[in-house]
C-alpha cells in the first residue's frame, strides 16, 4: 500500500517485551512492524485496512498491562545504564507532582461541592491523570490546549495556578474567568488554555482553528519560529459527532499541527462505549482520514508520554495531525451529581487497582528514581497548595453586579451602559423591569 502513509513516520506503541535502548537516530515507533496487542492494540497506529467486518464481541479483549509489566525487562541491574529508563529523575518527579496535584485538587473539589461552595455540574478527572500529564507536560507555553467540561486538571497541567482554578469553581472574581466561567469553562489566555466546553465536540473546531492559526502564521506571515502545536482533548462519546469527523478531515487536508486526544473512559455518562458506536476502536478513524491513529493504555503515564512525544513531534515538524485514543477510566461518577450506579462494581475495582499514580510511584521507587521520603514531600507540598487555593478562593470577593453585562455587548457604550456612564443594571428600576431603555 504505497500511499501518503509511506512518506510519514507512523506512530507505533511500545512493545510489551523489549530491551531495546532508544537512540536519537531510530524512531521510537517502527512503522507496521509491532505485533503486540493490549487492550485493543496500540500496535496498529498505521494504515490498516478497515474493510474487514468486526463486532464488539471480539474487540478490546486482550488484558490491560500496567507500568510494571511494560518495563519489567528494563529493570536496572548493578551494571546497567540510566539510558534504559523511560524518564529521568527530574522528569519523573515533575510528572508525579503534576499527577498528584490533579488528584488532590479534584478530591478537594468534591469536598467543597458537598459543602455548598460550588454550584452546578462539576465533573472530576480522578483516574485519568496519566492522559493530561502525559501530553501537557511535554508542551511549550505557546502551545494551546482545548478541553471539555472535565477541564480542571487540563488547566492545572498547563500552568494555570490552583488559586485561579479553585476561585473560578467558587464563582469568585479572582478566578481565571473572573467567576463567570465556572467548572466547565476554564480559560486562560496567558497559558493558552482555550477553554473547557460544556457541549461535547464543541471544542474540536476551536482547536482546529488554533492549529490553522499556527500554520498560517508560519507559512503565510513567515513567522519562522511559530512551531506551536494544539492538543484537543475530548471523550469517547464525542467521536460519534459530526464536528469530530469534519475537523479530522480539515486537519488532514491542511496538514495542521494538532493532536486529537480521545480520553476514552469507556462511558458516555451512563452509556457504555461498546453500545454506542459501530466500531469501538476509535483510533481507526485516523487512518480513514489520512492521519496516523493509535490506541494507548491511558492508565500508564509512561506509555502515554512516549506516544505523546512522537505525536507532538510530528505536529511540530509540520508532518500533520495524529489521532490518539487513550483508554482510561474515571474513578468517580460522570459528575458529582451522578450516584454512579450503572457501572459494574467489578469493573470499577479492576481499574482502581490500576491507579496510574500508584503505578508511577512503584516504577520510580523500583528503578531508584525516587524514594518514599521524596514522594511524600511532594504529596505534602501539593496538599498545602490545594489548602491555600481553597482559603484564597473562599476569601475572594464575588463579582459585582456591574460585571453581568460585560463581555456581552460588542459596543461597551450600548445597551449595558446608561447616558450617565453607569451600568444600567445598577439602577434598581432595571432589575424591576421598569427602567426606560
Amino acid at each position: 500500500m504505497s500511499s501518503a502513509f509511506s512518506a510519514i513516520r507512523i506512530i507505533q506503541p511500545l512493545p510489551l517485551n523489549t530491551t531495546t535502548t532508544r537512540s536519537p537516530e531510530k524512531p521510537l515507533f517502527d512503522p507496521l512492524k509491532t505485533t503486540s496487542s493490549f487492550l485493543g492494540s496500540t500496535a496498529r497506529f498505521c494504515s490498516t485496512s478497515l474493510n474487514k467486518p468486526s463486532s464488539a464481541s471480539h474487540l478490546r479483549r486482550s488484558a490491560v498491562v500496567a507500568v510494571s509489566d511494560v518495563v519489567k525487562d528494563k529493570k536496572l541491574n548493578s551494571n546497567s545504564s540510566l539510558s534504559n529508563l523511560l524518564l529521568t529523575k527530574e522528569e519523573g518527579l515533575e510528572v508525579y507532582q503534576d499527577m498528584i496535584l490533579g488528584r488532590a485538587f479534584e478530591d478537594m473539589c468534591a469536598q467543597m461541592y458537598y459543602r455548598g461552595k460550588m454550584f452546578g455540574f462539576v465533573h472530576l478527572y480522578n483516574g485519568q491523570e496519566a492522559v493530561s500529564t502525559g501530553f501537557i507536560n511535554l508542551l511549550k507555553k505557546e502551545d494551546s490546549v482545548v478541553s471539555t467540561y472535565r477541564d480542571h486538571v487540563h488547566a492545572l497541567s498547563k500552568g494555570v495556578p490552583a488559586r485561579a482554578v479553585m476561585s473560578e469553581l467558587f464563582g469568585k472574581v479572582t478566578g481565571c474567568c473572573r467567576g463567570q466561567g465556572g467548572s466547565m469553562h476554564m480559560f486562560s489566555k496567558e497559558h493558552n488554555v482555550l477553554g473547557g466546553f460544556a457541549f461535547i465536540g464543541e471544542g474540536i473546531p476551536v482547536a482546529t482553528g488554533a492549529a490553522f492559526s499556527s500554520k498560517y502564521r508560519r507559512e503565510v506571515l513567515k513567522q519562522a519560529d511559530c512551531d506551536h502545536v494544539t492538543v484537543a482533548f475530548f471523550g469517547d462519546g464525542t467521536c460519534n459527532n459530526g464536528q469530530f469527523f469534519e475537523c479530522l478531515n480539515m486537519a488532514a487536508l491542511w496538514k495542521l499541527p494538532i493532536v486529537f486526544v480521545v480520553e476514552n473512559n469507556l462511558w458516555a455518562i451512563g452509556m457504555s462505549h461498546l453500545r454506542a458506536t459501530s466500531d469501538p476502536e476509535i483510533w481507526k478513524k485516523g487512518p480513514a482520514f489520512g492521519m496516523p491513529g493509535v490506541h494507548v493504555d491511558g492508565m500508564d503515564v509512561l506509555k502515554v508520554r512516549e506516544v505523546a512525544k512522537e505525536a507532538i513531534g510530528r505536529a511540530r515538524r509540520g508532518e500533520g495531525p495524529s489521532l490518539v485514543e487513550c483508554e482510561t477510566y474515571r474513578f468517580r461518577g460522570h459528575s458529582l451529581a451522578d450516584p454512579d450506579e450503572l457501572r459494574d462494581p467489578a469493573e470499577k475495582a479492576h481499574y482502581a487497582a490500576r491507579d496510574p499514580i500508584t503505578a508511577l510511584k512503584k516504577y520510580m521507587i523500583e528503578n531508584k528514581l525516587a524514594n518514599e521520603a521524596e514522594l511524600k514531600a511532594i504529596e505534602k507540598k501539593i496538599d498545602e497548595v490545594v489548602e491555600d487555593a481553597v482559603e484564597f478562593a473562599d476569601a475572594s470577593p464575588h463579582p459585582g453586579r456591574t460585571q453581568l453585562l460585560e463581555n456581552v455587548f460588542a459596543d461597551p457604550k450600548g445597551f449595558g451602559i446608561g447616558p450617565d456612564g453607569k451600568y444600567r443594571c445598577e439602577d434598581p428600576k432595571f432589575t424591576e423591569g421598569t427602567a426606560q431603555v
